[in-house]
């Protein structure tokens, strides 16, 4: 695969960052939502790819990503100014737990690393890039809380075992969960991922949806080309 990858209105070079666009970011991307966001931040933005998507579905926000990674922050960039959403996308290079930005936030997206205290990769910046530990998300959670709007929403997609984990540790910053979305490979398979979704406002019914990536093997689901449709040549 080359270090290309075309979408229909821009294209995301990859070639220097240790995690390269992948099915949980692009499902991220075109999924979350808020109402009427005007400033959106995207938490280890990689490659940019979910900024840029989230600043073609909302043409009236700014989206901010911020990038630990100094090579990945510097492509991300690039990707960025060579976009039609160059006048409202940011980039930060930056770790999170070092960084004050200015404003708070409408929407939180977040495709973050998270084998937790699994064998890491010995390539230190694809390290960096899919392991974290508990303390990883502590802090992600508590600069959340900090620079979320009161009206805001958080949306985080991870690995199905960790979902309790993060819904308790939420709840001690006044993060509360409103909504799941399922991911499943095919339609009789158990989840994979989840799409939390997180607010700081307490509701009694939280919202649980199915999602099927495959209809057959190597054929996609009509919710994903339906989903993706905006962003794929393919669709």
């Amino acid at each position: 695969m080359g270090s290309i990858f075309q979408f229909k209105q821009f294209a995301v070079d990859q070639q220097d960052c240790p995690m390269r666009i992948n099915t949980d970011g692009v499902i991220l991307g075109a999924y979350a939502s808020a109402d009427s966001p005007q400033h959106i931040l995207d938490i280890g933005t990689g490659t940019g790819v979910i900024a840029l998507m989230l600043a073609q579905r909302f043409e009236d926000a700014t989206v901010t990503g911020v990038e630990i990674d100094e090579l990945a922050a510097h492509t991300a960039k690039v990707n960025f100014t060579a976009s039609p959403f160059v006048d409202r996308l940011e980039l930060v290079n930056s770790d999170i737990f070092l960084w004050n930005p200015s404003i708070n936030y409408d929407l939180i997206v977040s495709n973050p690393p998270f084998y937790i205290n699994s064998l890491h990769n010995p390539d230190a910046r694809r390290k960096t890039a899919k392991h974290t530990d508990v303390a990883f998300f502590e802090g992600l959670l508590r600069f959340v809380a900090l620079h979320l709007k009161s009206t805001g929403k958080l949306q985080i997609i991870v690995p199905v075992e960790l979902k309790d984990f993060l819904v308790s540790m939420a709840a001690t910053q006044g993060l509360h969960l409103l909504a799941e979305l399922k991911i499943r490979s095919f339609d009789d398979a158990e989840p994979i991922r989840l799409i939390l979704s997180f607010a700081k406002t307490q509701i009694i019914e939280i919202s649980s949806e199915d999602f099927v990536i495959y209809r057959n093997r190597g054929e996609h689901s009509d919710a994903y080309r339906q989903l993706l449709k905006p962003f794929f040549l393919a669709f």
